[in-house]
């Protein structure tokens, strides 16, 4: 962190908060931390490094409880809780970190949270001024104001009172279509658990491709249930290798993502991304080169050019840029 950039200060009505001592770019990395104490989530337990989080598909027994999994040696001897996410937003792990137990919650932050392994780094996505305070957002932002007030209420004992959850912005196209039929969707979404076998994802597919396409017309792809569906088939075709079938429902998330996710977020720049992968798998070059352009404008902020997934991004960008003048 750079000493000089952030201090602690009393935020009216919310207690101690973090501001800004002077003007932040969009993009600009304001902290990096590694945690006082982090665990491996549940469903993922031997199938990542306990000490790096990184996944490995040959991993070793620690050698003094016999439970935890290591990459090696060196990973075996080496206040708020935040959830460490890979590169890709996926939930890994809970991790603590002291320092960013500061940062307020906005349902429209002016920074957010990525990690590389178990390190968390703190990154501007607004422009912010002298003495503006920073902010991140503690829950999944998709839903609408009600079900967010309760979560924050349940969760963090407050209420929201941004401009978002004031003005109750994008309710309307989040719960676009017929009750009865988004209400039976969302049951299905809460009941699905991440599979962890072929038959499970086949499982899970069958029941996404009944519903979706019952719900043709009854529910628009903006409608949140429907876009958590969509998603949720995406995910099943991708672990499924059916590769067509996952670039057809990833496709009809872009207009929804943007929507809901406008400016410089995380999740755009993944979903943009792995949009882009699936469209290059069908030899669909000049349309992945410009969703990976896409991408690569929203995640050089929101994760920065040193990251391993914008690494990743960039190489797959050049590949796609080669294939083309070949052409």
């Amino acid at each position: 962190m750079e000493a000089a950039a952030l201090e602690r200060f009393r935020s009216p009505g919310k207690g101690s908060g973090l501001r800004s001592r002077r003007r932040v770019r969009p993009g600009e990395l304001l902290y990096r931390a590694e945690p006082f104490a982090y665990v491996v989530s549940k469903e993922l337990l031997g199938g990542v490094c306990e000490r790096c989080l990184r996944r490995n598909e040959h991993l070793h027994r620690c050698s003094q409880c016999k439970v935890a999994k290591y990459c090696g040696k060196s990973c075996q001897v080496t206040c708020n809780c935040f959830t460490i996410s890979n590169g890709e937003m996926q939930d890994v792990g809970v991790g603590l970190y002291p320092s960013m137990s500061l940062l307020n919650h906005s349902c429209d932050p002016n920074c957010v949270i990525v990690f590389e392994g178990y390190q968390l780094l703190l990154r501007s996505v607004r422009e912010i001024q002298i003495g503006e305070e920073l902010t991140i957002s503690y829950i999944e932002s998709l839903m609408p104001t009600s079900e967010r007030q309760k979560q924050l209420m349940r969760q963090y004992c407050f209420e929201c009172v941004c401009h978002l959850c004031q003005d109750q912005e994008k309710d309307a196209e989040k719960l676009a279509g017929e009750e009865c039929a988004w209400k039976k969707v969302k049951d299905a979404v809460n009941e699905v658990r991440y599979p962890k076998s072929k038959e499970e994802w086949e499982q899970v597919l069958a029941r996404c491709q009944s519903l979706l396409s019952s719900n043709t017309g009854p529910l628009p792809d903006t409608n949140i249930y429907q876009l958590k569906m969509l998603d949720c088939a995406m995910d099943a075709c991708i672990n499924l290798e059916a590769w067509e079938q996952a670039l057809c429902y990833g496709s009809r998330t872009l207009g929804p993502y943007r929507l809901y996710y406008p400016g410089f977020h995380p999740l755009r720049a993944v979903q943009l991304m792995r949009v882009g992968k699936l469209q290059y798998s069908q030899d669909m070059f000049p349309q992945a080169l410009e969703t990976l352009k896409q991408a690569y404008k929203i995640m050089k902020v929101t994760h920065g050019t040193d990251h391993s997934l914008m690494q990743t991004l960039m190489d797959l960008k050049e590949q796609c840029e080669a294939i083309m003048r070949i052409h």
